[in-house]
């Protein structure tokens, strides 16, 4: 029969000294200590292994084995040093895949329904293959930065949005106990980096060489993007009840959003904040001249969630069978013929976004402040309206040359 001899041995010396000055307490509820444990098999081969004993702080006994002594006191400083500071997680707590984590984590999350869509999207495509079947506490610093060569060939931006993704789970995880530190925020790990190159922003010519060439019923698509900044959305959404004649003002509220299988509804502007755009007089005469020719439309869509309450709005832009405009179709069919007969290439710059960088820029050429714009434009952070468009700025070199010869042509006052 099987015989199993245990030794106290590999104690640390401090721990011994605890022990002989009689600190009981610390030996029994918050240090870790090894036993060598020896096994003599029936044919008399003989085995060593190292038990790791410790208490967590609720009590509980706990252990766990390891062939090499070196690991194992390793691993029981490792737990007393974190009982002690308050650090100590339960060793097992991360054994959690990451996908069965990541799909609580995303229930979890405030996300409007499309961007839940998205982020489950870029999980499926570019996440799970690598990090999915894993448990949370495998995934080291070295497998994250393994997972993030394999994004090699997507854009900055896109890899950004998607490590963002990922470290917000395991940021949950640390908060949740489940593992000791988020992997994502390893010195070791190279964090995506945006992509280098700075907006190039469409000359006049170029806006109206677009606009000339769409159909007529959605030129307005144009003449709004370019003078109030808005988003595509924004511009589906708009109505005529959002003006407000007595302030000049107009309220940006809503847009149309699209969901998976073409699905639409109604829905605040991104960031689900509410502004207010300065309404040029000419913009409003291009809007009255397009709903006298082209009357609003009532439509009816979802509000906020797929299967949220239906709510009815007059549009200013719908389809041709008066439905809210659709992006999927609007963007092949009518924007980019538009774009490759104005003779602009038909990419991603040139979608109608660029009519909010041009309105950007013509704000900022005629001297409009940065917060200012970043209120327009619905921005969260001023700073990233800065980062995005401080090259855009006039330069300040000629006025910083006017106003310090300015004041030394003052002359000096007699003494």
């Amino acid at each position: 029969m099987a015989q199993t001899r245990i030794a106290s041995g590999g104690i640390s010396a401090t721990t011994r000294r605890l022990f002989a000055r009689g600190c009981r307490s610390i030996w029994r509820w918050i240090v870790a200590w090894v036993e060598r444990r020896e096994r003599t098999s029936t044919n008399g081969k003989r085995t060593v292994t190292y038990r790791v004993r410790w208490r967590e702080t609720d009590g509980r006994a706990r252990a766990k084995t390891f062939r090499r002594k070196v690991e194992a006191d390793r691993f029981a400083a490792m737990v007393s040093a974190d009982i002690v500071r308050g650090h100590y997680i339960d060793p097992d707590a991360g054994k959690v895949r990451f996908d069965d984590y990541a799909e609580q984590w995303l229930a979890a999350q405030t996300f409007e329904e499309g961007t839940v869509e998205m982020v489950k999207l870029r999980f499926r495509l570019h996440v799970m293959p690598h990090l999915g079947s894993r448990n949370l506490a495998d995934i080291q610093p070295s497998t994250i930065q393994g997972w993030l060569r394999t994004l090699t060939g997507l854009s900055g931006n896109y890899q950004k949005v998607m490590y963002a993704n990922v470290s917000s789970v395991f940021t949950a995880a640390v908060d949740d106990g489940l593992i000791p530190k988020n992997p994502c925020k390893a010195p070791s790990v190279r964090r995506p980096k945006s992509d280098p190159s700075k907006l190039k922003p469409w000359t006049h010519e170029q806006a109206m060489a677009v606009r000339d060439h769409l159909p007529d019923q959605f030129k307005l698509v144009v003449d709004l993007g370019i003078g109030l900044g808005l988003r595509q959305g924004e511009i589906f959404g708009l109505s005529l009840d959002d003006i407000d004649l007595n302030t000049g003002e107009i309220e940006i509220k809503r847009q149309v959003n699209l969901l998976g299988s073409n699905r639409q509804l109604f829905g605040l502007p991104k960031g689900r904040k509410i502004r207010t755009v300065p309404l040029p007089d000419r913009v409003l005469e291009l809007i009255n001249d397009h709903v006298t020719r082209y009357p609003p439309r009532s439509v009816t869509l979802p509000w906020d969630k797929s299967d949220g309450p239906e709510r009815s709005f007059d549009l200013i832009l719908y389809s041709r069978e008066s439905r809210a405009l659709n992006r999927n179709y609007f963007n092949p069919k009518i924007w980019r013929p538009a774009l490759r007969a104005a003779g602009l290439e038909a990419k991603r710059e040139n979608g109608c976004h660029a009519l909010r960088h041009f309105y950007a820029s013509t704000l900022l050429d005629a001297g409009e402040s940065i917060l200012a714009l970043s209120e327009y434009l619905g921005h969260a952070d001023p700073g990233f309206t800065l980062r995005t468009y401080t090259h855009l700025m006039p330069s300040s070199t000629e006025r910083t040359k006017a106003a310090i010869d300015a004041m030394l042509s003052v002359p000096s006052a007699p003494h």
